[in-house]
Order: structure tokens, then sequence, then C-alpha cells
């Protein structure tokens, strides 16, 4: 197994209703700069969106598939809760959580996880999201050596009923903040949580099948009736960072996930290349875990797989990159079609609504 253990997340996809209303919140309001315009490679009368930090550096890359016609999708087992993305410290998050206010975009939090401390909201269709300080770890409450290995209680000062909630609604940056500066910017994702209705078989998958060791055991501090229990590249002496795969034990019956807006299409992890992705799937072969063929996404390649309880999961390859087919200083400026799809590009495009006004001023 040593040789199969994921180094963490390439990418996460959503499901939204409008184009551009992704596009003005993802971009505009979480600072994500548009990396890649296509379509849907396997629905291509609907746009593919990509957001990614640094070029789109794999662990920083949300996706977007716009399905104007689709109902709202619904969570439960088999999907996901919310996406944490990462930021320094409190003093950082405070200023989001003054900035997304004075965007209109209602804020919860900060509240203290032990491990990190989150805010929470959610994005124009629905999808949860968190902003979590980098640290101080999971090695608050265990041995770095040792971690996973029982169950943590939290300190009833962090459980709904026992925490304050007018202290926490209070606390929040002393002025307006006025632009994302340096300090301010998000690291890229820190951690995805699902549902699942069998923690036992949950672990046993991930173990088996993407090397990922249990970091914690604990309790959802806001359903403290529910077990929470975190994954991760975990090696005894760190835990790796965006490795991070958290679940939500729910009981066996449990309502299962509904796909559409609002929810999560699927979490994608990291192959170093083309070679190491066809190990991967061999391995997962290997495993009797049923994966498709090789697909070329055009600026990666990848395989998909489920998890026993239906969360479709990637493997995709970290090159070639977004900048295949557009200079670095002009990415997502474009809409950009895969070779196989050129021949169609006017009638692709004419199906296409046009996104808001590109920086240079063209509306496309």
């Amino acid at each position: 197994m040593s040789d199969f253990v994921t180094e963490g997340f390439h990418h996460v996809t959503l499901v939204a209703h409008d184009a551009r209303r992704t596009l003005a919140f993802y971009r505009d309001i979480l600072g994500f700069p548009l990396v890649k315009r296509t379509v849907n490679f396997d629905l291509p009368t609907t746009y593919h969106l990509y957001f990614g930090l640094d070029g789109g550096k794999p662990g920083t890359i949300v996706t977007v598939f716009e399905w104007p016609d689709s109902p709202r999708g619904a969570a439960g087992v088999g999907g996901v809760h919310h996406h944490a993305f990462a930021v320094s410290d409190q003093a950082q998050q405070l200023k989001w959580k003054r900035w997304l206010q004075g965007k209109g975009v209602p804020v919860s939090g900060p509240y203290d996880r032990g491990w990190f401390t989150s805010i929470y909201f959610t994005d124009p269709d629905g999808q949860v999201l968190e902003i979590a300080t980098v640290g101080p770890g999971f090695d608050l409450d265990e041995p770095i050596e040792a971690l996973g290995r029982e169950l943590i209680q939290p300190n009833p000062g962090r459980l709904v009923g026992g925490r304050d909630e007018a202290a926490i609604r209070a606390m929040n940056h002393p002025e307006p903040v006025e632009v994302i500066d340096d300090a301010m910017r998000l690291h890229g994702i820190h951690h995805v949580t699902g549902f699942t209705d069998d923690l036992v078989a949950a672990n046993e998958f991930y173990e088996r099948a993407l090397g990922m060791r249990l970091v914690k055991k604990s309790v959802n501090q806001d359903d403290p009736d529910t077990l929470h229990y975190f994954w991760a590249n975990y090696d005894g002496t760190r835990v790796l960072p965006a490795s991070d795969l958290t679940l939500f034990g729910w009981p066996k019956g449990a309502r299962p996930a509904r796909e559409g807006t609002g929810q999560t299409h699927h979490i994608a992890f990291r192959a170093r290349d083309e070679e190491q992705l066809s190990a991967w799937r061999e391995h997962l072969r290997e495993q009797s875990i049923g994966v498709t063929e090789i697909r070329d996404r055009t600026y990666f390649k990848s395989i998909y797989f489920r998890s026993p309880d239906g969360l479709l999961h990637e493997i995709a390859t970290d090159p070639p990159g977004f900048a295949l087919d557009e200079a670095p200083d002009h990415l997502g400026e474009e809409l950009r079609l895969p070779p196989w799809l050129e021949a169609q590009r006017d009638q692709i495009a004419a199906n296409l609504r046009p996104l808001e006004a590109s920086p240079a001023g063209r509306t496309r």
C-alpha cells in the first residue's frame, strides 16, 4: 500500500444553475481566478468553469458544471456536506467574515473546532462552504505519532448548546474590508466533508483504495450524537495539507444524496502523471473496485470510481495544466474547446449564454 497513498486533492466539482452568477461569486467574492472557460465534455451544451490559484495549481481548483435545467440537489449519504478552504489564521479569517458580510453573504462562526477554527456560508446555489484556519492541527489532543486511535470528545464549550453563540456572532474584524489583500488570500482546499451510513466500511475503503489513514475520530460538534471521522495522507509524523477527507456517520437507511444544483458532483485526487494514473487504475482494479478507462480531459487525464456509499471520486493528473492552450497571464479569457469539439464551435458557442464582461471589457 505504500506505493498507493493519495497526494491529496486535485479539485472539487460542483453543480450550479447560472454560470454568470457562479463566476461573480467564486472569482469576485472568493478571489479564485477563472483559469479555464470551456464546456462539459460529456454535455457540451453547458459551461464547465475552472477556478484556481497560482494558474490552477492542483489542490486549489474548484470546477463548476452549469446545469440550468437541473432541479435542486439534496445533501445525503454518498454526497458532500461542505468544502473548506484554508486561511492562515483567525485574524485573516475574521477579515473574510467582514468581507463576505459586506458583499451580502450571511456568515456563521467563527467556531472553535479545536484542530482549526471555521466560518461557514453558502454559494449562490446553496453549496455549504467553510473557511478554516491551517492550525493548530490534529496533534492538539493526540500525539502526532498516534492520531486517530481514540474517540475524542470535544470540550463542551465547543459543542452546540454549550458554546456562547452571541459572543461568536459578535466576533468580527473591527473595520470594513475593502479588498482581498495578500495576507487574506485563501490557500486552496483545506478539507472536504461528506456523509456515509457506514464508517467502518468507509475506513476500510479509503485505506485500501487511497492509502488514507484515520487522523481523528470525534463527533459532529453541531450534532454531538453523530460521529465524525477524518482521513488524510498521514505517515505518523505529519498530516499532508489538502488531503483531509472527513465524513459524518449517519444511521443505516438515512436519505441518499440527490444530484443537482447546489451539490457536489465529484471530488478528485492527484496523480503525478499518466504513468502513475495507469498504476492507480490497476491498483483499484486489483482491489475489485469498479473504475473507468482513462479519460482525456485536455488539461489532465483521469479515472473515476465510487465509494461504497456512492460518492463519485476521480484521480486526475497534475499535467499538462491550464496553460496548455492559453498564455499563463490570459487564462480563462476565451472559450476553449477540445480538438474533437472544435468543428462544432459555432454551434456550441451559440447555445451558451454569454458570461459577464471580461477584464478586457468584452462580453462572451
